[in-house]
């Protein structure tokens, strides 16, 4: 039997500025808009080329706003995606790697992988409510 991760629900405090930051800032694509009522409201976004989806809205979750840790973004090429989201103003963290990606720790280095190996390399984000997400690079090809 195969389980697909689906859909991770985020707390926000602000559906329609976390909607525009999502879209406009980072990228993703409104897959839905749903607010059939007074206090629910789905919104589903899609980070390109993911099966996985995000869900924001009113009424999904009773987590606080923000509160969404270390959630992995995954891309082939960290530089261009950092640039890409600096380029629509979001505030992304500096480079980093792996110290000793044969034997990890935990510990980090400042800048890429000088050999760009896979999960070796990252840089972080926010959202407007603080939940912070990881860009790791996995297939870089020079």
């Amino acid at each position: 039997m195969n389980w697909a991760l689906e859909v991770l629900t985020l707390a926000v405090g602000d559906v329609d500025k976390s909607l525009k930051f999502y879209t406009d800032q980072v990228g993703f694509s409104l897959d839905v808009d749903y607010h059939p009522q007074d206090g629910y409201r789905v919104v589903q976004l899609t980070p390109p080329g993911s099966a996985c989806s995000v869900q924001l809205g009113t009424g999904l979750t009773d987590a606080a706003p923000g509160s969404a840790r270390t959630t992995y973004l995954v891309v082939t090429d960290l530089e261009a995606a950092r640039g890409e989201l600096a380029g629509r103003g979001v505030p992304v963290g500096d480079f980093r790697h792996k110290a000793n990606l044969a034997d990890w720790q935990g510990d980090w280095a400042p800048g890429l992988d000088a050999d760009r190996r896979d999960y070796a390399s990252a840089f972080d984000f926010a959202d407007p409510d603080g939940n912070t997400w990881v860009v790791q690079e996995i297939g870089y090809r020079a």
